[in-house]
C-alpha cells in the first residue's frame, strides 16, 4: 500500500519534430500542482536527424532538470500521412531513449486516452484541453503554443491513472468468477459454467 503522502514528479511529453511539448506535475497524496510546462521548438533546424538529436538533448536536461519518477509519453496517431507517422514515431522514440538513458520508467498513452481523461472526451480539441488543465492546475497562462499544454496533459493523464490506495484489490482467476462477485455490474449476461 502506497503512502499517501508520497510525492511523485510526472513528466509528460508531447512528442513532434517540429515542436515537442512538455510537462512536468508535482504529485503529493491527491494533491496535484504543476512545476513547468513549455515548448522545445526545432522549426529552425532543416536535418531531420539534428531534429531529433535536440529531442534526445533536450530531453535529457529537462529529467536531469525536474527529476521526474516517470515520463509519460504521447503515442503517435495514425492519420492518412504515413511519412508524418514515421516522423513522430522516431521523435517519440528518441524521447523514451533519452528517458531509459536516466533509468527513468516510460507509459505511453493513446492521444483519444489523454484527451478522455481530462475533459471526458476523447474527441476534445487542443483549446479544450488547454482550458481544462488551466482550471484543473489553477493556472492563467495560455502558451504560445498548444504542444505544451498537450504534454501537460499525458502528465495528468498518467497522474489520473494512479489506483486508489484506499482498500484491496481482488484478482479473479477468470470471467465466471468475476461475474460471480460483481452481479450488478454485468447485468443481462448469462455465463456458461464448464462442467
Amino acid at each position: 500500500m502506497l503512502n499517501e503522502k508520497k510525492e511523485r514528479v510526472i513528466m509528460g511529453i508531447d512528442p513532434g519534430t517540429a515542436v515537442m511539448g512538455y510537462g512536468v506535475i508535482l504529485e503529493t497524496g491527491n494533491k496535484t500542482e504543476l512545476i513547468s510546462l513549455g515548448v522545445v521548438k526545432m522549426t529552425h533546424l532543416d536535418d531531420p536527424f539534428l531534429k531529433l538529436q535536440r529531442i534526445f538533448e533536450k530531453t535529457v536536461l529537462l529529467i536531469d532538470q525536474y527529476k521526474p519518477d516517470v515520463l509519460a509519453i504521447e503515442a503517435p496517431f495514425y492519420g492518412k500521412n504515413i511519412q508524418v507517422l514515421l516522423k513522430l514515431g522516431r521523435a517519440q522514440g528518441i524521447a523514451i531513449a533519452a528517458a531509459l538513458s536516466r533509468n527513468i520508467s516510460v507509459t505511453e498513452y493513446a492521444p483519444r486516452k489523454i484527451k478522455q481523461s481530462i475533459t471526458g472526451n476523447g474527441n476534445a480539441t487542443k483549446e479544450q484541453v488547454a482550458s481544462m488543465l488551466q482550471r484543473l492546475l489553477n493556472f492563467k497562462e495560455t502558451p504560445e503554443f498548444l504542444d505544451a499544454t498537450d504534454g501537460l496533459a499525458v502528465a495528468m493523464c498518467h497522474s489520473f491513472q494512479k489506483i486508489a490506495t484506499g482498500g484491496k484489490s481482488k484478482t479473479y482467476s477468470g470471467w465466471e468468477s468475476f461475474v460471480s462477485d460483481n452481479k450488478t455490474k454485468v447485468k443481462g449476461l448469462a455465463v456458461k459454467v464448464k462442467k
